[in-house]
């Protein structure tokens, strides 16, 4: 009865089982992966977070970390010259710096699509990212240099300034003791007396080094009387004492001053010019008759030296032209990789309806690169928000405090003008304006993971 009973009635419930271990997506027990994922979360939280904690806690205390100061260290942040300076420096870099390294790249990412050897550009381009922050800015400390015979930069400048602007041959020549001049006035020399038709005039200078003289100087001669005329001779006197040449006159081992320019002035205005050949003979017509004979200023002009690249005004854009030459390549390589993906029948749909190559790259190729050249943007300004390394090293000191940035016064309020409290601060507010850089990027990086 007791088994029939039991073979007619219904089942029960069925026993629970025993939960089963979840698993994640890969298959991988969460407790393995947490296990897996400890080392990782230590590091973070070792490097990142509680450094992050510990300077937004010590931003709120004083220079020695005891007293409680609230918000002061963040109100210097925009009452202190030298931190409001480099918080415009940073705008300064923040809205060109990016923006010029991204235009070099999308125009070199183009024009390397229709050459053969563009492979070959791009890593030529991409190659300074493989050096150093710390070596770049030694590379362009010495670009930079003012002296043309060493900065590549003043080298380059001054040789397109001398094309077209001629530059003196005789910057420190100047009259000898007993000259027949004297100074006139702006760096120009004028003889003392007088000079009329028939007479022959020396006009003795020194200074000049022999290995400077002028490619045309040849060995100075005495100039002949001519008459109606004023003739002399320019040139180089070394005489150095008794029985060594002939002081003031001409001798054979001497050198004319070859294209020295010579005019002649009467009540204040130039009456004649001329130029002295390369023995430095020189003659001037009648009109110079009763007149001064003066050698201009531009005779003794100091020669160009090109720009103080490093000089308090050009020392933010000069640093600034040293960071794009290290990131453009990396700007180039994403955007060619964005290229590389761009539906060429889109391109050659809108040639073949009439538009030139520029409007297909402004209407096509630039809106189909749009995300790829935001990310890259996004990209390098999170970069130069914190750049450090060139400004330090590149700016001399004379004008560092002129190129500062955030990063460069936060290391130098916390080491050496030893105010952590304001350093901390710094730090702080860096990190805020990265944050929403950072969180745009994120939100365009998982918008395009959706489609």
């Amino acid at each position: 009865m007791a088994s029939a009973t039991a073979a007619g009635s219904s089942p029960g419930p069925a026993a629970p089982q025993a939960p089963k271990s979840r698993r994640s997506v890969t298959g991988t027990r969460k407790a393995v992966a947490a296990l897996f994922l400890l080392p990782a979360l230590v590091l973070l939280g070792a490097l990142v977070v509680y450094p992050i904690g510990y300077s937004l806690i010590r931003s709120f205390y004083d220079q020695s970390g005891d007293s409680f100061t609230g918000f002061d260290n963040y109100q210097a942040l925009f009452t202190d010259d030298g931190i409001r300076t480099a918080l415009k420096n940073n705008v300064i870099w923040v809205v060109f710096a990016p923006t010029v390294a991204t235009a070099l790249g999308l125009i070199f990412a183009v024009l390397t699509e229709r050459v053969r050897w563009g492979t070959a550009f791009k890593l030529v381009v991409f190659m300074p990212m493989a050096i150093s922050m710390l070596a770049a800015g030694i590379i362009f400390r010495l670009v930079y240099d003012q002296d043309p015979d060493k900065g590549v930069a003043n080298a380059v400048w001054v040789g397109v300034h001398d094309t077209f602007a001629e530059s003196s041959a005789f910057p420190k020549a100047h009259p000898g003791r007993e000259s027949p001049l004297e100074p006139a006035g702006g760096g120009a020399f004028i003889t003392k007396e007088p000079v009329s038709a028939g007479q022959t005039v020396v006009l003795p200078l020194v200074g000049v080094a022999p290995d400077l003289m002028p490619d045309g100087a040849e060995k100075a001669a005495a100039a002949r009387p001519e008459d109606g005329r004023i003739t002399g001779t320019t040139w180089q006197d070394f005489t150095r004492g008794k029985g060594v040449g002939r002081l003031n006159g001409v001798d054979a081992a001497e050198l004319g001053y070859a294209g020295m320019k010579i005019e002649a002035v009467k009540d204040g205005e130039v009456v004649a010019s001329t130029k002295a050949s390369g023995d430095g003979t020189f003659s001037l017509p009648a009109a110079a008759d009763g007149a001064l004979l003066r050698l201009p200023s531009d005779n003794f002009a100091e020669p160009y030296n090109g720009l103080s690249w490093l000089g308090p005004s050009l020392v933010t854009p000069a640093i600034i032209g040293s960071y794009v030459w290290m990131w453009a390549g990396f700007a180039m390589v994403l955007i060619a990789a964005g290229l590389a993906g761009v539906p060429r029948e889109l391109l050659e749909a809108a040639r073949v309806d009439g538009a030139n190559e520029w409007q297909v790259f402004r209407r096509v190729t630039v809106p189909l690169l749009a995300p790829v050249l935001a990310v890259v943007v996004v990209t390098l300004m999170i970069n130069v928000l914190k750049v450090f390394d060139l400004v330090f090293i590149i700016a001399p000191g004379s004008s560092q405090d002129d190129a500062n940035v955030l990063a460069l016064e936060l290391y130098r309020k916390g080491f050496a003008s030893d105010q952590p409290g304001i350093a901390s601060a710094i730090a702080v507010f860096l990190l805020l304006l990265v944050i929403p850089v950072m969180w745009f990027n994120v939100r365009r990086l998982r918008r395009e993971v959706r489609r």
